[in-house]
């Protein structure tokens, strides 16, 4: 039994809560990919007709190969639940998400959803968030905020691809990775972040409903 293992069991499990004409969020990441490719056979087996919102092209293209319809955020008024992983959890529940650069479209449906399901391996779990936050920021003001980022104790570094070039996220926004050591009041940091201006979203997310937690040896635990 494996980590891969685990997120098959978790995602089969985590599928039960899904209703006939759900509308559901996909968020990002290994274990968001994990569910989408269970979703479509969940929903062939049981004969369920749902609604998908993904939150990046890498999910979209997923959804679209196990045959999950697909709609635009702006075409609905709800989400019943929204499947997505976490960069680090702390023991608070707290979280960093955003690694893979969907913050903004994540932080939208997780604000909207009626529930959040989130699934991550153990290795992500700390007892407190001491990685890189995310932090999206419109191309213009990139030198403004990575100053303001220092005064709050942070050591902003641009993510850059292949040659150097600055990763744009689906928005057309860069993305500032700051390193804050370890985080003790994550809620308060997030408010302060968020102020500053032309910053656009910050990889700091509140209490999910449910986290499943993947283990090694193929089990998980389901933690509320």
């Amino acid at each position: 039994m494996t980590l891969d293992d685990a997120l098959r069991a978790l995602s089969s499990d985590a599928l039960k809560m899904v209703k006939d004409n759900y509308v559901l969020g996909l968020g990002s990441g290994r274990a968001a990919t994990s569910i989408v490719r269970s979703l479509g056979l969940y929903l062939k087996e049981n004969k369920i007709k749902i609604k998908a919102i993904p939150t990046s092209l890498q999910i979209k293209i997923e959804a679209e190969k196990e045959g999950i319809p697909i709609i635009e955020a702006d075409q609905i008024e709800h989400i019943d639940i929204v499947f997505d992983g976490a960069d680090q959890i702390d023991e608070n529940k707290n979280m960093i998400k955003g690694g893979g650069g969907a913050l903004l479209r994540e932080k939208i449906l997780i604000n909207t959803a009626k529930k959040v399901v989130i699934m991550a391996d153990e290795s992500k779990f700390v007892k407190k968030l001491n990685r890189s936050v995310p932090v999206e920021v419109h191309p213009f003001a990139r030198n403004i905020a990575a100053k303001q980022l220092q005064k709050y104790g942070g050591k902003p570094n641009l993510r850059v691809i292949e040659r150097g070039y600055p990763f744009v996220t689906e928005n057309g926004n860069v993305i500032l990775d700051c390193d804050f050591g370890e985080i003790l009041k994550p809620k308060e940091l997030a408010i302060k972040i968020i102020e500053i201006p032309g910053v656009i979203e910050v990889g700091l997310f509140n209490k999910p409903d449910i986290i499943y937690k993947a283990k090694e040896n193929g089990k998980f635990d389901v933690l509320t």
